[in-house]
């Protein structure tokens, strides 16, 4: 649960009840119009609710994915065998895998619901499961709050008062489970009593900055300003900016980072305008298993999203349309990687490696 400046509450992801319960997740397409909630009790509502971006953000669809493989067994544990329960959850986590490509954090948390499957003793019931599996969830949920504080703590250190702060799509606690990533750094900043300025990127073409990152901004009371992204090199030229600062859907041993679109061209753009580019994001975001970031598989979502975004249209029908949710920001211009287990400068592989270790 987050409280903005005026008290009011707001909850992302909550599981509500025991082995039968359903999982709450907080509707981020009707924001900020509405603040609604869905319901789930199915796997495959989980599954459309990540496809469709109802929950998104690394950390958040991570721990959306794990309460969804529960949901496997919901009403269904009491009446199958142990062998027929680990069915129905080795299908769910396979169907939940194939939601979003992207995001590392998506297979990392179903990796470690796989696991309570192979550490399940045999002679376990299926309510011992259910409760095991739920168990698992439920910590990798409390793992994601605590590593959105140490985050946050970490990242403000590097924000001094009256600075311009540049941030794009959205790293909030609409993200993660908590204050977020990139944003728990600057609203950490601004509750330490640093008066700060926000300059959001809207995030095209799904408007994540615009509708989702102002409205958790404005909750807390932190100054801030809308932009379009075709203007953050007036803005850094004009010296309103000294520092940027974004998440990461994945990240590679070198620390090559895969980030919302438009996320590589601000680094490029910090570069020129000798403004350190930040990138805050938990171990569970780093991919070691991958060097180079050309080796991150990128999303490729419908052509409407661009056409037709938001149920108007922008663009001629028949026109050809390449629409990557994300792309890839080399190591070499990244400053510094925000992590709940230290700050990681100089970017390169020897650091990572030894800060990161095996995760």
């Amino acid at each position: 649960m987050h409280s903005d400046a005026n008290g009011l509450r707001y909850q992302s992801i909550a599981w509500q009840g025991e082995i039968d319960g359903e999982l709450i997740l907080l509707d981020q397409i009707q924001l900020p119009a509405a603040l609604a909630y869905l319901h789930c009790q199915h796997v495959e509502e989980v599954f459309e609710s990540i496809v469709n971006l109802q929950v998104r953000g690394a950390p958040a669809i991570g721990i959306a994915a794990a309460y969804g493989a529960c949901l496997s067994l919901r009403h269904r544990w009491h009446d199958c065998s142990l062998q027929e329960a680990i069915g129905l959850v080795e299908h769910a986590i396979e169907r939940l895998a194939t939601s979003r490509p992207t995001a590392v954090n998506l297979f990392w948390a179903l990796d470690r619901m796989r696991a309570v499957i192979r550490e399940i003793a045999p002679t376990a019931t299926t309510a011992d499961f259910a409760r095991r599996l739920l168990s698992e969830a439920r910590a990798i949920h409390e793992e994601d709050r605590q590593m959105c504080r140490l985050i946050g703590q970490a990242g403000a250190t590097l924000f001094k008062d009256g600075m311009g702060i540049l941030t794009h799509c959205n790293t909030g606690g609409l993200a993660t489970a908590e204050l977020g990533t990139a944003l728990s750094a600057i609203v950490t900043a601004h509750q330490q009593g640093k008066r700060l300025h926000v300059f959001v990127d809207e995030t095209r073409p799904l408007l994540q900055g615009a509708r989702l990152t102002t409205w958790e901004l404005m909750r807390f009371g932190l100054p801030c300003t809308l932009i379009c992204d075709s203007m953050a090199a007036h803005v850094m030229q004009q010296g309103k900016v000294q520092a940027v600062i974004v998440g990461a859907d994945r990240i590679t041993s070198r620390g090559d980072t895969a980030n919302k679109i438009g996320t590589y061209g601000l680094a490029v753009l910090a570069k020129h305008h000798r403004i350190p580019f930040y990138v805050a994001a938990p171990s569970s975001t780093f991919d070691l298993s991958l060097n180079s970031g050309d080796d991150i598989p990128i999303e490729q979502r419908s052509r409407d999203e661009i056409i037709s975004a938001f149920g108007k249209q922008t663009a001629p029908s028949e026109v050809q349309v390449y629409n990557p949710a994300f792309d890839v920001t080399p190591a070499e211009l990244i400053h510094a990687i925000i992590t709940e287990r230290g700050i990681l400068q100089p970017v390169s592989e020897t650091v990572i490696r030894k800060l990161i270790g095996n995760t």
